[in-house]
């Protein structure tokens, strides 16, 4: 069984592909009993409901791939061989995480954790497949159109003290400081975020995981963007439930700059 699912669009496809994938919520049976009972039932470090926050997508042609399982069992947003994303002494979480974002220890002990074997074995299952599966819909539409844009789609808590001290922006645009996507298109994304009010960084704090600078390879007309977003912006003050007065207007930012992004990459 596939680590992810896919949403096929619901009218004509577009080169544009929506990735999501810290939505997972599941842990593979095989792994369920290593984990801390109530890091089972409620994962923290979740994106919660962000592929629920982008449900307008599919109306728009793009397709969108997002994970099945925690980014407990395996990040697929880190790099394969856990090279750290950032060199700047922020604490991060690694490849296959022993603890969350605040430290606290998610296996029941020590001897749970897994070895490097372990950690082979999850990167053919999960994370591996993740990835070829992005790879096969980037080229189909490559295909078809000879260029494509994939939008990697994250939140946060609005404040991580062990990553920074302060409260994050309300909206990090990441290209790989201007690596990962042509500059129109940085630019039109850019642009059309900072129409909104919220507050919208550019590389700062976060600059895009390993999925945006694996896949954005702008010289081959293929192109990636991460946005990272507090999760107030769409969930209650508590950051527990979904706030659909609070998503609906961020779903009106996001639905007009995926509109000027395909427009521009359709040409």
């Amino acid at each position: 069984m596939n680590p992810y699912f896919i949403i096929e669009p619901k009218v004509k496809k577009v080169p544009f592909i929506l990735s999501v994938p810290h939505c997972g919520t599941s842990f593979p049976d095989e792994l369920k009993s290593h984990y801390k009972e109530e890091s089972v039932q409620k994962p923290d470090d979740t994106d919660w409901f962000v592929h629920e926050l982008y449900n307008f997508a599919s109306a728009m042609g793009i397709t969108i791939i997002h994970a099945k399982y925690s980014r407990w069992v395996i990040d697929l947003n880190r790099d394969p061989e856990s090279k750290p994303l950032y060199d700047d002494g922020r604490i991060i979480t690694s490849l296959t995480p022993n603890t969350d974002f605040f430290g606290n220890k998610i296996y029941k002990s020590s001897d749970l954790e897994p070895s490097q074997d372990e950690i082979n074995r999850r990167l053919e299952v999960y994370y591996w497949p993740y990835y070829r599966a992005i790879e096969n819909l980037l080229e189909e539409r490559k295909k078809e159109f000879g260029k494509v844009i994939l939008w990697d789609a994250h939140s946060i808590r609005r404040h991580v003290p062990t990553i920074r001290k302060e409260p994050f922006p309300d909206m990090i645009l990441g290209t790989n400081d201007e690596k990962s996507a042509a500059n129109e298109i940085m630019n039109i994304a850019l642009s059309e975020l900072r129409k909104g009010t919220f507050q919208v960084n550019y590389n700062d704090p976060f600059k895009g995981g390993h999925i945006t600078r694996y896949f954005g390879k702008p010289e081959f007309n293929q192109h990636a963007l991460q946005l990272e977003m507090n999760k107030i912006l769409y969930m209650n003050d508590a950051e527990l439930e979904f706030d659909e007065e609070r998503a609906n207007k961020v779903r009106s930012l996001l639905r007009n700059t995926f509109a000027k992004l395909v427009e521009i990459i359709s040409y």
